[in-house]
This record gives C-alpha cells, structure tokens and sequence, in this order.
C-alpha cells in the first residue's frame, strides 16, 4: 500500500469516527495520474517498437563522431551561489547538476540531479526530414575556458558552447545564461548550414537518487509535460512506454519528490507565440535500468535561431510560479478532485510554518508543535459550539424515541413529528461533528506539505532524522496511537452509558491509526500528536461543562416538551 493510498484510507477512517458515532452511536443521556500508454504515432520505429530519430544519412557526414576519438573530455563548470554546473566539450553536455544548499540523502555530499553513469542532459541533434545531424559526439569550443563564477550581486553571465563542421559549411551555437540568485538557465542558440532544421534537445535519462528511501523516491519519478490544449499530464516512470507525445508542448520537465528539471519554449520575455512552443516528447528507453530517456522537439527559426529557458533545481513554488506557464504544478498536490480546495490551504499553511520559522528563529519541529497547540486555540469556539449540540442532541435523545415507538406503524405522522421535534429544540444529528470536520482541509493539506515541500526536506528535530521522512524508531506513530486513546477515554468518562461498539472503537482505532501513519511522515506524526495532546485539557473542560449542563439547562429545557406530549 503506497502512502498516498494509506493516508487516504487515514482520512476514511477517522471521519467514520467523527460523522459514524454521531449518525449510529448517540451519547446516551482527510496520478497517480493516468498512466496510458504514450501515443504510438513515432515516424521511425525499431524492430522492438521503440521509436527511434532518423539516422544520418545521405549528404549529412558522421564527422562530429570521428572527432571525438582522439580528442580528451574537457569539463567547464559554471559556479554560483545555489548550483554548480559541470559542462563537456564532447557533445556540449551537462554532465553535472549540483544543488549546493541541499544534501544528498542517500550517499552524502550536495545532490547531483545528473544520475550517475548517465551520459548527461541537454544533448542536440538536428533533424532534417529522415536525416539527422547527431552532435553527442561533436567536440565543441566552450567559452571561457575557464568556466564561469557567477557571484552574488552580479549580472547575468553567459557561457557559450560552438560547433563548426570542419569541411563543411555548418556550424552549431549555443549561449547559456546564469544569475547568481536563480535556478532559470536561459538558452539561445543558432543553426548554420541547415534549411529549417528540427532541434530536437535532450532532457536526458531523469533525476538521481537523493533520498534516503530509494524505493519511495522511484515511485514518485515522472516526467510531465503542459500541453497547450490538454493541460498538465504527468506519467510515472516506473509505468512509462516508449513513444511520442505530440504537441504543441508550453513546457516538459522530469520530476522527483523535491527536484525538477524543466524546459520551457521561448524566452519568457512576452506570452509564448506559437514559434516558442516545444513539437512534442519523444521518449526512449535510457542505457539505465528501470529508467527512460526523455528528449524535446522545437522548431528552428528560417534565420536558424532558437531559444528555450531550463529551470534546474528545487521544487520551491514561488521559483517555480514566478515561471509562469503553470510550471508550479509540475508536482501538484494531491489527487486531481481535491487540488483546488487543497492548494490554497498548502500556500497559506506553508506560508505561516516559514513565517514563525523565520520570525521566531525556531525550527521546523518546534513549529509545528506550536502550531498544532495555536490550531486548538483558535478552533476552541467550534469545539465548544460542538460540544453544546451534542448536549443538546443527547436531551432530545429520550423524546426521539418515543416519537419513534409511539407512531412507528404510521410513517408519514412520524416524520411530521420529527420534524416538529427537531425544529422546536432546533435537533441536528451532524450538529455535533461538522465544527470537528473543519480542521480536516489542514490535516490534508500539511499531508501534501511533508511529502512535497523542499523547506521540510531533511530537516531534523530531537531523534528524527527527516521531518519529510518517516520516523526511523516508529515512537511518533505509537504515541499517536496513545494520545488517541487517552483522548477517547477522557471524552467517554463524562457519559452516563457507554454502548459496546464505542468501547470497540476506542481500543481499536488507535491500532489502526498506528498502522497506517506509521509509514507517514514524522511531521505529519508530529504535527497530529500535538493536536490530540493539546484537545485533552480541552476534552476535560468539556466533560464539566458537560455534567453541568446535563444536570441543569438542557434538563430543564426538555421537561416543557414532555408535558406537551403528554
């Protein structure tokens, strides 16, 4: 059972909890998006049915793969503040993605998005009708030499990579753009020597593996496009099928749980034009085990120039939104039905933990705590307001059944009375549990958080490792369980009369909710425990209250209506 699929039936049950013992038990007086396979409409396909680009043929010369035999790899690096970028002259490559404020999880040292014994990203070739001009192996002149150092507070600086046929008049261009406080690279190329050329651009074989659950981190592999028409598709890796997926494309990415890299038509400078847009998505199956190659198509202007912006980094939303093109939902959270009631809960949640985070100097573990402490202040007045419909409920109890025994062989008169009934003691069965379902959009929304949000990503607290990451020692999930249990308990020693089934209940429920978040993450554990804790003090305010209105108001409240039935 897959995480999503466990919180999920978390949330089935704990609301069968809530809206269950008030329906059935009365006191007595919370895609994987489609997988399909990929469209087969590839132009040139091999014997096994994966497609492949036209060979070079005809006029079109195999020089750039005999060069590179007798020329050594050269690697040129573009340094910043957040990235290091490692390029080589063979192919003109990407060779390594280092995000330098963020670890590795699974081996150590800073996270190389490039996977290891990949032959790297951002590859070209030139498509013209069924030939094709292959650079994987051209050598290419990269300028500076040296590489960049692109410091805080400077400008934009540019790294240029060029290819120029040696006995032919064809030549290759690219210029690559960095700033220092940005992830956005962007790209803008030319084409010499070929009419109107198909630049097709390699997105590569996906991302490493950085976390410590290797196994989770494959499940949530992907490479996702936005199609101008159809919208935003993601497709697993693990269940991806080689194909084409044809166009008109605003951008295509590849994306785990914390990283993305992405390639967007255009500049980014005006509203992408109908030149800008990417043709469509090939993808092959990758020399890497279990892994796919992803590569882009786009159309090269008559004057052989071309552009495309890559976002290369964290999956931070306001990077990502800032963007445009919708890029932030390149990991959407949640199931499609529950995104728009859920996104506007995840900004607003994410922007109040980074708030006391920042604000108070406190981390992240602290702050979910106090936060989970502040979410039972603030929902006190609903738990009140609750608790005073169950009260009320639990005086019109007696009164319903005898409604119900009196006039149980005529159905019509009793649902008149009903209704009279419920209108004069203004009787609501869900009175009592749709103030407690309010909290839930929180609980959901935190849910998406730990399992997307970069800031939570291998931040520890007291023995956790990873707030993102399920807790190592399995504490959190036990004393989840008990703080259930202890709460149930308090709430049931304030009724008169417990039925079996609620006694069933209080020892089972805890069990099961042990077992399901016990592969959640350690900050949604904790987050939940604080929360059961904190509505104890609560509870046994509640119980007073409780046995006084029991004992008075609501009493006498019901005596006037037994006189009038009588």
């Amino acid at each position: 059972m897959n995480t999503e699929a466990r919180f999920l039936l978390a949330i089935g049950l704990m609301l069968l909890v809530l809206v269950g013992t008030n329906l059935l038990f009365p006191p007595v007086t919370p895609d994987v998006l489609p997988t399909d396979s990929l469209p087969s409409t590839a132009p040139t396909v091999d014997a096994e049915g994966n497609p492949v680009l036209p060979n070079a043929v005809g006029d079109v010369p195999r020089g750039p793969e005999v060069e590179a035999d007798s020329v050594s790899e050269r690697l040129v690096t573009v340094e910043g503040p957040l990235y290091r970028y490692t390029f080589s002259n063979i192919g003109g490559r990407l060779v390594a993605a280092e995000m330098l404020r963020f670890e590795s999880l699974s081996h150590g040292g800073t996270v190389d998005l490039i996977p290891e014994g990949a032959a790297g990203a951002l590859g070209h070739r030139l498509v013209i009708g069924t030939d094709t001009v292959d650079l994987e192996h051209a050598v290419f002149d990269i300028q500076p030499a040296s590489g960049l150092r692109v410091a805080e507070g400077s400008g934009p600086q540019t790294l240029r990579l060029s290819y120029r046929h040696p006995t032919l008049p064809f030549g290759f261009s690219i210029d690559y753009t960095f700033e220092p406080g940005v992830y956005q690279i962007r790209a803008a190329g030319n084409v010499e020597g070929l009419d109107r050329p198909l630049l097709v651009t390699e997105l590569g074989d996906g991302l490493a593996y950085t976390e410590a659950d290797s196994a989770g981190e494959a499940r949530s592999m992907a490479y996702v496009v936005n199609h101008v028409q159809d919208g935003i598709d993601s497709r697993l890796e693990s269940r991806a099928s080689p194909g084409i997926l044809e166009g008109p494309l605003l951008w295509a990415a590849f994306r785990n749980k914390f990283f993305v890299m992405a390639l967007l038509g255009g500049t980014g400078e005006a509203a992408p034009s109908e030149f800008d847009y990417l043709g469509g998505l090939i993808v092959r199956p990758s020399r890497l085990d279990s892994r796919v190659q992803v590569l882009t198509t786009q159309s090269v202007g008559a004057d052989g120039a071309f552009a495309y912006r890559l976002f290369v980094g964290p999956q931070e939303y306001a990077r990502l939104s800032s963007l445009g093109e919708d890029l932030e939902e390149v990991n959407p959270y949640g199931w499609r039905f529950i995104r728009p009631i859920v996104r506007p809960f995840v900004s607003i949640i994410t922007t109040i933990l980074n708030y006391l985070h920042n604000q108070l100097r406190l981390g992240y573990g602290w702050v979910l705590v106090l936060f989970g402490v502040v979410m039972r202040i603030v929902l006190w007045p609903l738990n009140h307001k609750a608790m005073r419909a169950q009260l009320k409920n639990m005086a019109v109890q007696p009164l319903i059944q005898e409604i119900q025994t009196r006039y149980k062989d005529n159905p019509e008169r009793l649902q008149k009375e009903m209704m009279k009934l419920w209108k004069d003691h203004g009787y609501n069965p869900l009175a009592g549990c749709l103030p407690m379902l309010l909290p839930w959009p929180v609980l959901i929304a935190l849910f998406f958080v730990f399992q997307n949000t970069i800031e939570f990503r291998g931040v520890p607290f007291l023995w956790l490792p990873d707030l993102s990451a399920p807790d190592p020692l399995f504490v959190l999930p036990l004393f989840l369980g008990v703080s259930m249990f202890l709460m149930q308990w308090v709430s049931m020693r304030s009724l008169e009369q417990v039925n079996q089934q609620m006694k069933i209940m209080m020892y089972v429920m805890p069990v099961m909710m042990v077992f399901i978040f016990f592969k959640l993450a350690s900050g949604l554990n904790l987050y939940y425990s604080t929360v059961n804790i904190a509505t104890i003090p609560q509870q046994i305010w509640i119980n007073k209250e409780r046995r006084k209105m029991r004992a008075g108001n609501l009493a006498g409240s019901a005596g006037p209506t037994s006189s009038k039935k009588g």
